[in-house]
């Protein structure tokens, strides 16, 4: 089976305003200190990280095999990450944008300063939180034959995830305002058909060579090949409030890249569908997530949620059962579909207190429960 492995972006709030703190530094500082306790015995990769604002904090899995191995240790992260940040006085919660109306604070890097320099408002308001998901690949060139088959696949992952209707205190309209507001960096967003791993290359320094990007950290592509491992990277989602939406991404997006991969290596060529069709789906996904029609990503055409989540099953399916994640994926994938999305529960949440604190104190609790 392909290792895969998920990274989450949590905000780091004060556990009664549920304003975030500017504190990332101190909670790392402070799970380095005390590593043995948290991660049960020390880990040999850093399990926390600070990220571009001081308001939130980046956590990992490391890398697994089994949907089961996934779902422990995000649980475990999730938890580690919230004793740590108890620690110097705070909590977490996973939401892909702050509830409550915040001025963020730039991580003191040289190259947060450079993006900031370079980016100006866009980076200073830049607070959101998003979920990475890696795959394994067994060559660039196949990493780049998953990249452009899955394509079509990823507006329903954000659908699904959504998780960021509010913006400094006010209800955006949108089920995910983090995408919107992700989408203002100039490298991001879906791309056209690579068709190789050279012409990806080709691609990525031709970005570079404009001077519009401060490093190749910022090709900030709906997915990429990873710089650092053997990986594709999916950077769709938003951070999911429950640990249980975390996992079925993760086993959803290693579906989608087997089922690509067996495609390639089949001979059967890409969808050609657009970059510009596919920005107009994910706009879609991310605007009403699962309340309203989705592109349907074999017709392009509006169609009811219910249809494009049994299409994208049914697409999945002889991979999730390869690997035995079928029965658990579906199970979670109803959760998802009865409970709602992160941004439906916190719309309920609101229409029930009109507080955006208590959007975020129920989104603590969720967080690690």
């Amino acid at each position: 089976m392909r290792t895969f492995g998920v990274e989450e972006e949590l905000l780091l709030v004060d556990p009664v305003s549920g304003v975030p703190q500017a504190v990332s530094g101190s909670v790392v500082q402070y799970a380095r200190r005390h590593a043995e306790v948290l991660f049960n015995g020390g880990r040999r990769s850093e399990p926390l990280e600070c990220e571009l604002q001081r308001e939130q904090l980046e956590i990992c899995t490391p890398v697994c095999r089994t949907l089961d191995e996934v779902s422990a240790h995000v649980r475990s992260a999730r938890q580690a990450a919230a004793q740590a940040a108890a620690g110097v006085g705070i909590t977490v919660a996973a939401l892909a944008t702050s509830p409550v109306a915040v001025r963020p604070s730039l991580s003191p890097t040289h190259r947060y300063r450079r993006m900031s320099d370079a980016y100006a408002a866009t980076t200073d308001e830049q607070l959101t939180c998003g979920c990475h998901v890696h795959v394994g690949v067994a060559t660039p060139d196949e990493g780049v034959a998953v990249l452009d088959r899955i394509r079509p696949w990823l507006p329903a992952l954000l659908a699904l995830s959504a998780n960021s209707p509010f913006w400094q205190g006010a209800d955006t309209g949108y089920d995910s305002w983090r995408y919107q507001v992700w989408g203002r960096w100039p490298s991001s967003g879906p791309t056209e058909l690579f068709g190789s791993a050279k012409a990806y290359r080709a691609t990525v320094e031709a970005l570079l060579d404009t001077g519009a990007l401060v490093d190749e950290g910022m090709i900030y592509y709906d997915a990429r090949l990873s710089r650092r491992y053997p990986t594709v990277e999916i950077r769709v989602p938003d951070v999911c409030m429950h640990a249980d939406d975390a996992v079925l991404i993760a086993a959803l997006v290693r579906a989608m890249v087997d089922t690509a991969a067996e495609s390639w290596h089949a001979g059967e060529p890409p969808d050609p569908v657009r970059a510009d069709l596919m920005r107009l789906a994910m706009w879609r996904a991310g605007r009403s997530g699962l309340r309203e029609d989705l592109v349907h990503p074999a017709t392009r055409r509006a169609a009811p949620v219910h249809e494009v989540v049994r299409a994208l099953l049914e697409h999945l399916g002889p991979a999730l059962d390869r690997t035995g994640d079928l029965t658990t994926a579906t199970r979670l994938l109803h959760g998802i579909l009865e409970r709602g999305n992160g941004a439906q529960v916190q719309r309920a949440v609101h229409a029930r207190t009109r507080d955006v604190t208590a959007v975020v104190s129920d989104a603590v609790r969720r967080t690690t429960s």
